[in-house]
């Protein structure tokens, strides 16, 4: 068993291993592990001790957390490490979504695997500025399910702490599986005596997202991390007209006919002035007021917005940042540059004004 953590198969009011009454209790009677925790070691965990020294090497660490699945917080995770290193930083990423790792096709690192050195693990590096850890690069092929119970979650989530030799970097980002389960009690309680700049909440704009939203919310503030904002992503569908792909549907013989190609050509030909607007429709419902009144009502920062953009999509799945080169997104790129601009603000107001050389 972990230090200090209950075991999965303990009694309904265990006291907990590192107790003075572990074992001894009567809520202990019975238990399969009474005799390991009343014979084993109580005080602090050292692990903790070795965690603090390889943190000592990271100036700031951002949690990236999604309440819900599926929007888009890897893909954001992604891209605002690209954008961190495409402005000189030295960049971590450490991917803790143990079941559904994403990184390593999300960065163009498949293939890739964890070496280790005299100065422990080394992460996979995207550039010499961005290095990524996660157990995508451990499994024998990327179809491999991972079927692990939290304690054996939360072992590789230390191990991934203390033995990963990252160096002196400017940030470290953990791109956090969706939800408050037992990878976000561990990253917090692994890190929390470090100190954690803070969580970047994304949502997509409906109330069925927003509804999980606001319980990850609530779980920062009690376990005493910093919300630096909420990003709402996917926040309707924009795209240049030209790539728009237009139907003409027939509903009686149930089938549709691509007409791309004669709308485009009858723009160019009467309204070229038309060809390249952007074109945006509403995806989700955003009745609600979306993330930015749920900011307000909870009293907590609205990032901004990012479009939900094909040329997004496919730069997350090409591996590649939005930001730069033949991948550049046109819609979503300045969005995206704005909020994390933001957030370099936030964190750097933290740290309070440079002292005078």
């Amino acid at each position: 068993m972990e230090n200090g953590e209950i075991p999965e198969n303990a009694n309904e009011h265990c006291p907990g291993p590192q107790s003075e009454t572990a074992g001894k209790s009567d809520s202990c009677a019975g238990c399969p592990n009474q005799e390991v925790c009343a014979t084993a070691p109580k005080g602090p965990d050292p692990d903790l001790v070795a965690i603090a020294e390889r943190m000592s090497t990271v100036k700031h660490k951002i949690l990236v957390l999604s309440g819900k699945g599926g929007v888009g917080k890897s893909t954001f995770s992604a891209q605002l490490t690209f954008a961190l290193a495409g402005m000189g930083h030295q960049v971590g990423l450490m991917d803790i979504d143990i079941c559904g790792p994403s990184m390593p096709k999300m960065l163009g690192l498949e293939g890739h695997e964890i070496h280790q050195s005299n100065l422990g693990w080394s992460p996979v590096y995207v550039e010499d500025n961005l290095g990524v850890m996660s157990i995508g690069f451990m499994l024998p092929n990327s179809d491999e399910a991972v079927v692990w119970r939290g304690p054996r979650k939360n072992a590789l989530i230390k191990q991934f702490l203390k033995d990963v030799y990252w160096g002196e970097i400017d940030y470290l980002v953990v791109d956090a599986p969706p939800g408050t389960s037992d990878e976000h009690i561990s990253i917090v309680q692994y890190l929390q005596a470090t100190g954690i700049d803070g969580a970047i909440i994304v949502t997509t704009p409906q109330e069925v997202s927003l509804i999980d939203v606001r319980k990850e919310v609530s779980f920062c503030k009690k376990v005493g991390v910093p919300v630096l904002g909420v990003v709402e992503n996917m926040s309707g569908l924009c795209q240049p007209l030209a790539d728009v792909t237009f139907m003409k549907v027939h509903s009686e013989f149930g089938f549709s006919i691509d007409v791309t190609q004669d709308v485009i050509s009858c723009l160019r030909k009467n309204a070229p002035e038309l060809v390249n607007i952007l074109a945006y429709s509403e995806v989700f419902d955003r009745s609600g007021g979306g993330a930015e009144r749920m900011c307000r009502e909870m009293g907590v920062m609205y990032l901004g917005s990012v479009p939900l953009d094909p040329q997004l999509c496919k730069a997350a799945e090409q591996g590649k940042s939005c930001f730069e080169g033949d991948n550049k997104c046109s819609v979503s790129a300045p969005s995206l540059k704005s909020i994390i601009e933001k957030v370099v603000a936030l964190i750097k107001d933290k740290d309070g004004p440079a002292l005078p050389q």
